[in-house]
């Protein structure tokens, strides 16, 4: 009768054993997750960072789009400016501008000609791009980079770059 006991004793042992490890890896599977969530939201932050103008000393330039997230087909209008003080040097009448995927593939560039232009402190230029890739196809939805790439009077580079997604 004692071994009949002892068995059924050594059982409930056991399923205690299992549920207090059951309670621990979900606290810890738990506690992966929502240290993988933060991590993921501070990288989508970076990615999608929205303060796109940011006046300084010095030489700076801004991208700048009226919104962040765009429908599919709808036009993107894009303005460079200069966020600086001090006057910066583009090597085409399109201020460096380009459009890439996060992957860096050349998207869309517009087309200019090969003369080098300025852009003094304060002052803008405004594109238009209508998701029309230099391959005359449409752009896909996802995510997309335009910057821009100058120099100042010292031959500095001064680059700016900002997200955008494009949506179904």
């Amino acid at each position: 009768m004692e071994n009949k006991t002892n068995s059924s004793k050594g059982l409930k042992n056991k399923e205690i054993i299992s549920k207090e490890l059951l309670a621990k890896s979900l606290v810890i599977f738990i506690g992966i997750g929502v240290i993988a969530g933060l991590a993921f939201g501070v990288y989508l932050i970076d990615v999608k960072n929205t303060s796109q103008l940011v006046f300084v000393e010095g030489p700076s330039v801004s991208v700048v789009t009226e919104k962040s997230d765009f429908k599919k087909g709808e036009e993107i209008k894009i303005w460079i400016i200069n966020s600086g003080t001090v006057p910066l040097i583009f090597p085409d009448s399109s201020y460096g501008l380009k459009i890439t995927g996060l992957s860096g593939i050349l998207m869309y560039k517009p087309v200019s000609a090969q003369v080098i232009s300025y852009l003094d402190p304060g002052d803008e230029i405004e594109f238009s791009w209508n998701q029309i890739k230099n391959d005359d196809s449409t752009a896909l939805e996802g995510l997309y980079k335009i910057s821009t790439k100058g120099t100042d009077e010292q031959e500095n580079i001064v680059e700016k770059s900002t997200t955008i997604t494009i949506w179904k």
